[in-house]
């Protein structure tokens, strides 16, 4: 065996794997300890000494990975976000630089890629993006209309919700969150035009609930179909199996049946020869 295949097999043990993972929940934990002005007055430097070994350990592991797979290192898109990451992570902590090496606590993600639930959701997510992506072009066709309207109708009374086309769109997007919709803004408005009611429970209506709506079922389906692939994947894998035990024990039938043949021809020859 080989030093890189050695290397591969050290860094694909579950052992190594799960430790790696506690000490990126541990390095969020930290992370978000130093956020405290209380707790960073008391034990700032051990919280910056930590950091400095996690941050050593990750680059270790990264460099490790990258001797261990080689070029197919980057086949992997984990690989690249930690490695991305990590490089923030190793910015000088000086400036506006120092901002980003927050990032770093964004490797607790990769908790995503360990339980099976976790995974099987991301990866719906991922496949419902085409989805999606169809639905936001809609609820954007939706939103500028309506935006337009508004702007044309309350703009002249209500010039900081619907002066422009941009204060309309914002306070659309407030009224389908439903944040103080009604006496924050609807109401006002009816104050003025007692007939606003008619435009915006439509509004709500289109996109608060019905495109919420299918934004579920977009999902729901995915996860389903994705269920459903491992459910047919696995039943593949079970049949595969049940079908090399059912040639094994076909195969060793066949060779008992010859060698009962065999028997039974020596034992014919065996009586031959005695009469």
């Amino acid at each position: 065996m080989t030093l890189r295949e050695k290397a591969r097999e050290f860094v694909e043990r579950d052992r190594v794997k799960n430790i790696i993972l506690a000490i990126i929940i541990f390095n969020a934990i930290t992370l978000g300890m130093s956020t405290s002005d209380t707790i960073t007055a008391q034990i700032g430097p051990a919280l910056k000494v930590i950091d400095k070994v996690v941050l050593g350990i990750f680059v270790a592991e990264l460099a490790l990975k990258f001797f261990a797979y080689g070029r197919s290192f980057f086949n992997s898109a984990w690989n690249i976000f930690d490695l991305v990451v990590v490089g923030l992570g190793l910015l000088p902590d000086k400036g506006g630089l120092s901002a980003l090496r927050g990032l770093r606590v964004i490797r607790a993600m990769r908790l995503l890629s360990v339980v099976p639930q976790m995974r099987a959701v991301v990866q719906a997510l991922l496949d419902a993006l085409p989805g999606m992506g169809a639905v936001i072009i809609m609820l954007s066709i939706v939103y500028y209309v309506f935006a337009v309207m508004a702007t044309l109708m309350y703009g002249p009374s209500f010039d900081d919700w619907f002066g422009t086309l941009g204060r309309s769109l914002y306070s659309l997007f407030q009224i389908m969150t439903l944040e103080s919709w009604s006496m924050g803004i609807v109401r006002p408005v009816m104050d003025v035009y007692p007939y606003a009611w008619a435009f915006f429970v439509p509004f709500i209506i289109i996109t608060a609930f019905s495109v919420l709506n299918l934004f579920i079922g977009l999902l729901v389906n995915t996860m389903q179909a994705a269920v459903e692939a491992d459910e047919h994947a696995e039943f593949e894998n079970l049949r595969g199996l049940v079908k090399s035990e059912t040639d094994i024990v076909d195969a060793r039938v066949i060779e008992l049946l010859e060698e009962v043949r065999a028997l039974r021809s020596e034992i014919t020859a065996l009586r031959e020869a005695d009469k």
